[in-house]
C-alpha cells in the first residue's frame, strides 16, 4: 500500500489562509498550530510569523483554548483536574493559564461528577469483598484524574 504524500505548502499566504480556517474550526493551542505548520513544510520564520498574525487577529488565544479544553474534558469526558492539567501540559500551555482555566470548574459540579462516576462504576463491579471493591473504585477514580483525598471522601460517605 502506498501512503499518500503529504502536501507541502510553500506560499505563506496559502498557509495563513489554511491556518485561519484550522483555527476557526476549533480552539487550538499555539503548539498544535506550530506542529501543523511544520507538517505542511513551512520554515521556522514563516511559522512564527503566521502564529503572531493569528494571535493579532484573535484566531489564536491560549487562554480561550485552555478554558475550552477544561470545559470540554470535564463536561463531556468527566475527567478530573489532574488528568485535565496533564493534557494541558502536553499541549504546552503555561502553568499560569492552566491554573486559571482549572478555576472555571465549579466545586459542587466537580464533586457531583466524581460521585456519579464512582456510583456508575460500582454498579458494574462484581467484587463482593468490601476492601477490594473500594480499592478498585478508588483506582478507577484516580485513573480518571480525580484527587485521592476527594475520592476517599466520596467513598467514605457513600454506601457502595
Amino acid at each position: 500500500m502506498d501512503t499518500p504524500k503529504k502536501v507541502k505548502i510553500t506560499d505563506v499566504n496559502v498557509a495563513m489562509a489554511k491556518a485561519e480556517h484550522y483555527c476557526a474550526y476549533q480552539e487550538r493551542s499555539q503548539q498544535e498550530i506550530r506542529n501543523k505548520l511544520y507538517d505542511w513544510g513551512l520554515w521556522t520564520e514563516a511559522v512564527e510569523n503566521i502564529i503572531i498574525k493569528l494571535i493579532e487577529e484573535n484566531y489564536l488565544n491560549e487562554e480561550r483554548f485552555a478554558k475550552a479544553y477544561v470545559k470540554g474534558k470535564f463536561n463531556q469526558k468527566s475527567w478530573g483536574r489532574i488528568k485535565i492539567k496533564q493534557g494541558l501540559k502536553f499541549k504546552n500551555v503555561s502553568p499560569v493559564l492552566i491554573k486559571k482555566a482549572l478555576l472555571t470548574i465549579n466545586a459542587s459540579d466537580y464533586m457531583d461528577t466524581l460521585t456519579r462516576i464512582i456510583e456508575k462504576k460500582a454498579g458494574t463491579l462484581p467484587e463482593k469483598d468490601t476492601y477490594k471493591r473500594r480499592y478498585k473504585l478508588q483506582q478507577y477514580a484516580l485513573s480518571r484524574g480525580f484527587e485521592t483525598d476527594l475520592t476517599a471522601e466520596v467513598l467514605k460517605n457513600s454506601e457502595l
